[in-house]
């Protein structure tokens, strides 16, 4: 088995956030969200993580710190969205030129996945696609997502790309297991349909091959967008301050989820549901429902549901 993690997006809608930062490697309650997925896959299996050009110093950086030795960087040399080759022209790229005969465990790296990547795996039927699904519980969220019919509880009968009267909550997430022999299916699809990750598995059920899911109830979060971010924070810091090294968060108020980075200064001030990036200065503020990026400085400032680009300075 060989894991592949798709990294290569450009992110425009949580910009500035992701300006100048790959969105897998944005921290999320201090830990970079692309690491939750490799740490939990299994040690033996060795992953190869597709990003673009622009990206590549920070995510070798990130992997050299993260020191797993079987995780490759594959870089696409690309440095705008109009270059790419698109999430499936990529993957489809690295089976062929890496001459991959195994199993692939595909990944979305802007996905957090609250399960067991062991649990899913155990799950799976040899020669048979599995994709692991989520129910959100409601009809109109289902609307922003790919939906997946499922019949006799666990095969998948049909899908639906974001649709306008869903037919159930039940939605696609991100990770699958596609067997070695379905990789000839995808390198043909992908020649045609080089952005539509989600197609290919319309295309092998097209083709007669069986797709199972795997059911979770753990958190999940597609992080798209900056209330995606927000909430994703909640579930994982709860009503707690997580203050990173060499922090400081001095008479000062919290209430909800608060992540203070590294070097980061909170000082007479009163935080609601607020991330802070590294290196930022917070005195005399009222903050709630807001990102800060590295280096910001703040004095006297309220503030609410805003995402602020590194360096900014308010007074």
């Amino acid at each position: 088995m060989h894991a592949f993690i798709l990294a290569g997006g450009f992110a425009t809608r949580l910009w500035p956030l992701t300006e100048k930062r790959a969105k897998p490697l944005l921290p999320l309650a201090g830990i970079p969200l692309i690491e939750y997925l490799v740490r939990d896959i299994p040690e033996d299996v060795p992953v190869t993580i597709s990003t673009n050009a622009t990206f590549k110093e920070a995510f070798e950086d990130w992997a050299e710190g993260f020191g797993r030795s079987n995780v490759e960087i594959l870089i696409e040399d690309v440095k705008s969205d109009d270059q790419k080759l698109g999430a499936l022209g990529a993957t489809a790229q690295w089976i062929t030129d890496a001459q991959i005969d195994d199993d692939v465990l595909l990944l979305t790296g802007d996905n957090y996945c609250g399960f067991s990547f062991d649990a899913f795996l155990k799950a799976a039927t040899p020669d048979t696609t599995l994709i692991a699904v989520h129910d959100i519980g409601d009809l109109e969220k289902a609307k922003a997502f790919g939906t997946v019919i499922v019949e006799n509880a666990q095969r998948v009968s049909a899908f639906e790309e974001k649709p306008k009267s869903p037919k159930t909550t039940l939605v696609n997430t991100g990770c699958s297991l596609l067997p070695k022999s379905t990789l000839p299916f995808l390198v043909e699809y992908a020649k045609e349909h080089p952005d539509n990750v989600g197609g290919i598995f319309e295309e092998l059920l097209h083709k007669g091959k069986q797709i199972e899911c795997f059911r979770f109830t753990e958190p999940w979060f597609d992080i798209g967008s900056f209330d995606a971010y927000i909430e994703a924070t909640k579930e994982l810091v709860g009503g707690a301050v997580i203050t990173e090294e060499g922090a400081r968060f001095e008479r000062s108020k919290h209430n909800g989820s608060v992540v203070i980075g590294s070097q980061s200064q909170v000082i007479d001030s009163d935080l609601t549901d607020v991330v802070i990036f590294e290196n930022c200065v917070i005195e005399d503020c009222v903050l709630s429902n807001c990102v800060l990026d590295k280096g910001c400085k703040l004095k006297g400032i309220d503030l609410t549901g805003k995402m602020l680009r590194e360096g900014t300075i308010l007074t």
